[in-house]
């Protein structure tokens, strides 16, 4: 049984612990405010964006820009994965690689093989142990909301479609439900299919280009295509703020059960230090009365 000094050690640490989880709570639920603010006030233009693109996609011909080709044999895909830079957030991150490990699994059995691109150190950190084809990663890109870092992904993304080098683009992304789920996404990026996007966008409309239509989308697409990932950026951020909230308020509860559960040990430790020397003592009376 352990000594009453090795439980107050034990109680000491756990409340140690207790405070920075608590800590860590509270600074992730400020953190939370601000990425879940910016989120909501992007997610109707990103919305608004895709909707307008879909009616457009869906009255051009596929051979007007290379975005909308389809290839012939799909030999070779790149996936953008985007988890977070660091741990102590739940299951955030186990469960973006979990995905990810799945759509790679179903383009091995079709034999396509598969690039990824990961934007995180946790993603970036766990296929690179595995030596999996990683053309690309981006680390250190949370700690600030910044275009111009969805910018430099979508740049290496339009490099290596136009190039031949893949023929199609995913995007894997934590969606912000809630505080308490954030669930992996899995959307399309390239090409971009005129009959799904049609089909997504359940009406149709008629636009008249100024200036010509190919002009037109030599401009669009890139942005489209940079405003999808950024919306990618800012609901990731969001859900592993949230889900690192959560995480910590669990810890902090553990804590407290578990100092309250070491406090009933080492109360019944010094009862029964207290009765084994009240013990000794009576025998020792006695011992002398006889």
């Amino acid at each position: 049984m352990a000594t009453l000094r090795d439980i107050r050690r034990k109680i000491s640490a756990v409340q140690k612990t207790q405070q920075i989880t608590k800590a860590m709570n509270m600074v992730a639920a400020a953190k939370l405010r601000g990425a879940q603010q910016r989120m909501e006030n992007f997610r109707p233009y990103a919305e608004a964006f895709n909707h307008m693109l879909s009616n457009l996609a869906s009255g051009v011909e596929p051979e007007i820009h290379p975005f909308f080709q389809r290839a012939l044999a799909v030999e070779k895909v790149g996936l953008v994965l985007m988890t977070a830079d660091r741990g102590l957030c739940g299951s955030f991150n186990v469960n973006l690689i979990n995905a990810a490990a799945r759509f790679i699994r179903e383009k091995q059995v079709e034999d396509i093989q598969v690039a990824l691109n990961c934007v995180g150190r946790k993603g970036r950190d766990f296929y690179r142990r595995r030596q999996a084809d990683m053309p690309q990663s981006y680390v250190d890109v949370w700690n600030k909301f910044d275009y111009t870092n969805a910018a430099a992904v979508g740049r290496d993304v339009m490099d290596s479609f136009l190039s031949g080098e893949v023929q199609e683009v995913y995007l894997i992304h934590a969606q912000f439900v809630n505080v308490a789920i954030q669930r992996p996404v899995l959307v399309k990026l390239l090409p971009i299919e005129p009959e799904t996007a049609a089909e997504e966008a359940g009406t149709s409309a008629e636009y008249l280009f100024e200036p010509p239509v190919a002009q037109f989308l030599e401009y669009l697409l890139p942005k489209y295509l940079n405003t999808v990932l950024y919306h990618g950026f800012l609901e990731n951020a969001a859900s592993e703020h949230a889900a690192r909230m959560t995480a910590m308020d669990n810890a902090s509860s553990n804590c407290k059960e578990m100092i309250t559960n070491l406090t009933l040990v080492m109360n019944k430790a010094r009862q029964a230090a207290i009765t084994k020397e009240l013990m000794d003592i009576v025998g020792g009376a006695e011992a002398l009365k006889g």
